[in-house]
């Protein structure tokens, strides 16, 4: 198990999300962790086995400074190496637009991993629609802050995408859930339509079928 102090951060409304879908003292790989404020929420309150990947080596460093087994790499080339089943869930944390090949990444995920739980920003979300619509210009908000010059992401989706994704890759979608403006959920019994167009966010817990 790690050995994360525990954690008393304040957590990301899609973090909470994300937690809710993973069992206690599952083996856990965080793809794209960042800082590891995510892994350290689940080593604190659901006792993960908890180990990450982090592209940044100030984002490794925070990580290690919060006691987290985390290593540098990329989602793109380092999944391969992992064997299969390995981990009981692989997360991809609002990091899927960034890879260079998503499909591949999604695959890998559900190679290594008995399940896999993707967030991503939601570009069919009606305020980028509008945005592009009425100001002819890439949106910038709080889920895209960088200028499309600066962004790192270079595979935007919108949740219709990503469903469409699940079943090429022939992934079941156990659980999913879209979040608005405010971070809150978007109603479950809504059509996929209505998550489209106004999630900001969407989160996807797969399984291979």
């Amino acid at each position: 198990m790690s050995n994360a102090p525990p954690h008393s951060a304040i957590i990301r409304s899609d973090h909470h999300l994300l937690a809710s879908m993973v069992s206690d003292g599952a083996r856990v790989l965080d793809v794209g962790c960042g800082d590891g404020d995510l892994l350290a929420h689940l080593a604190a309150t659901k006792r993960v086995d908890a180990r990450g990947i982090e592209l940044s080596r100030d984002g490794v460093a925070a990580c290690v400074a919060k006691g987290l087994a985390v290593i540098q790499g990329d989602a793109d080339t380092d999944l391969f190496d992992y064997p299969d089943d390995c981990f009981d869930y692989v997360i991809l944390s609002q990091t899927l637009q960034a890879t260079r090949r998503p499909k591949v990444v999604v695959e890998q995920m559900l190679r290594i991993g008995r399940n896999a739980i993707v967030s991503f920003p939601n570009f069919g979300h009606w305020r980028i629609r509008t945005s592009l619509m009425f100001r002819g210009r890439m949106p910038v908000n709080e889920n895209l802050p960088d200028s499309w010059y600066d962004t790192p992401n270079i595979h935007f989706c919108t949740i219709r995408d990503f469903v469409e994704l699940a079943d090429e890759v022939n992934a079941k979608i156990v659980q999913a859930g879209a979040l608005d403006a405010a971070g809150k959920p978007v109603a479950v019994t809504m059509p996929w339509w209505f998550w489209n167009l106004v999630g900001e966010q969407g989160i996807f817990w797969l399984a291979r079928r």
